[in-house]
């Protein structure tokens, strides 16, 4: 079987991916990895809890370096492994459950209530009767729920603790659109004439979640919700906690350059300027009218250079409308414990996702198809498509540098195992040094963070991929 190498007319765009050394060690001797597949099967997610620790140092140093109360709440939706919770909980921090199968999972592991939160976006009398009943912080964001939670404390005869979810910010003469929460004056009016009140609920804190990776606004948000807190405490309501969700930037790239070049190139495939960087020249999400393309593509900002606790210093040190003071400032002053809910940021560099290539192929167009033992819901998020550079492990060892001395490349995409024609498991096309060959491994790094488990599904009844943690050159399944 023969495929066609790379021609000089076809320019490859890379995106070279920062790997973590726990991840390079592994990847520069790969029997460890062939090992492990073959004895959980592919794909397979592996994980380390090394970097997990390291990212909540980093943000635990900015809190501590501007004298806040504080608490870090893992965002459980963003990995399902049991492991990462019972380890932020080991820190002393909290888990941020988004359904009663999270909370029940944590709870089961003997995690202490006091360190949880439940922010389902729709909760049940089945969660609600959880959370009570051990004492868990509740999120509320509507009236709806909040009625259903007053017949459960009713029922039970158990006191809950409830925090409010607010939106509608206004920054520049706009409100910031959001399918969540109360608004500002709702909120105030619904505590004050309600919840202040009510002999079974007690209100401890505020809490926000804001789309997108706006500093600005997170900044005007936090201002709006100390404008609110204020306000309570002036008719002696007081708020312990301000919790500022999630959403800190990840950097993904070592070079900013690529991921400029790639966007550049990417427009230019698409007006058809160059050769297609995308399968069939798939837009990402642009929409492309008369030779025009509008919009962005609808893609995770993967290069960016303030990130993770260095994106939250920046909220914190911005100064905001009404006040003089910087925002940390503002909120020590209150005595307010901040709370975010980091889910992407804490998994940085925690795991990689590894697949054995099954067969290749040519399509109709005579694109080379390389077949992986997987499928894309195994690695899928909101995101178009997910833009790190696969490395590519040969089964052995004297093939690898066989190829590498020849340095025949081709380029290539990589399908997965449902019956679909849009079946890729990614999008971009993808440079090989060398034609992958039945048995290889393909690698993909930095995927804990909702690329594992966000969409994976069991179509055509398919197994989940085993969940294996990477510690002192052994495997152990997710505890």
């Amino acid at each position: 079987m023969t495929f066609s190498h790379t021609t000089n007319k076809e320019k490859h765009v890379p995106l070279t991916a920062i790997i973590h050394d726990w991840m390079r060690q592994l990847i520069d001797v790969p029997l460890q990895l062939q090992d492990a597949v073959a004895q959980y099967r592919s794909p397979l997610n592996v994980q380390s809890l090394v970097p997990f620790a390291e990212n909540v140092g980093a943000f635990k140093s900015v809190f501590e370096k501007y004298e806040l109360q504080h608490r870090i709440y893992f965002a459980r939706k963003a990995n399902k492994c049991i492991s990462y919770a019972m380890h932020a909980a080991e820190l002393g921090e909290g888990l941020d459950t988004a359904s009663f199968e999270e909370l029940a999972q944590c709870l089961e592991a003997g995690i202490d209530p006091a360190q949880l939160i439940s922010t389902a976006a729709v909760k049940s009398s089945r969660l609600l009767e959880l959370a009570v009943e051990h004492h868990v912080t509740i999120i509320i964001d509507n009236l709806d729920e909040l009625d259903l939670l007053e017949k459960v404390v009713q029922r039970t005869g158990k006191n809950a603790n409830i925090s409010l979810r607010v939106g509608g910010f206004e920054v520049n003469g706009t409100t910031l659109h959001t399918r969540f929460g109360f608004s500002l004056t709702e909120a105030q009016k619904l505590i004050l004439d309600h919840i202040a009140h009510h002999p079974m609920l007690s209100y401890v804190g505020l809490h926000f979640h804001l789309n997108g990776y706006s500093i600005p606004e997170r900044a005007a948000a936090i201002g709006q919700c100390i404008e609110l807190i204020d306000a309570l405490q002036e008719q002696n309501v007081q708020t312990l906690h301000l919790d500022i969700g999630g959403g800190y930037l990840v950097n993904y790239l070592n070079d900013q350059s690529e991921w400029e070049y790639f966007h550049s190139e990417l427009k230019k495939a698409i007006l058809e300027g160059r050769q297609e960087l995308t399968y069939r020249n798939d837009p990402l999400g642009m929409v492309k009218i008369e030779n025009k393309l509008y919009g962005e593509p609808k893609v995770y900002p993967y290069y960016n250079e303030v990130n993770k606790d260095g994106f939250l210093e920046k909220i914190l040190i911005s100064h905001v409308d009404g006040y003089d003071a910087p925002i940390y400032q503002l909120l020590r002053d209150r005595k307010i414990e901040v709370r975010i809910e980091p889910g992407r940021s804490l998994l940085d560099q925690t795991g990689m996702t590894v697949a054995r290539v099954a067969f290749r192929k040519h399509d109709a167009a005579g694109n080379l198809l390389v077949g992986l033992e997987m499928n894309r819901t195994q690695m899928k998020s909101s995101s178009a498509d997910f833009l790190l550079d696969p490395i590519h492990l040969p089964q052995q060892i004297e093939e690898a540098a066989d190829l590498s001395s020849k340095e025949q490349s081709v380029l290539g995409y990589l399908v997965g195992a449902y019956c679909l024609e849009q079946e890729f498991i990614l999008l971009r096309k993808i440079k090989f040094n060398g034609v992958p060959a039945v048995g290889d491994l393909m690698v993909f790094v930095n995927t804990a963070g909702y690329m594992m488990h966000f969409f994976e599904s069991q179509a055509h009844q398919f197994a989940l991929a085993e969940n294996v943690f990477y510690t002192e050159k052994a495997f152990s399944i997710d505890r």
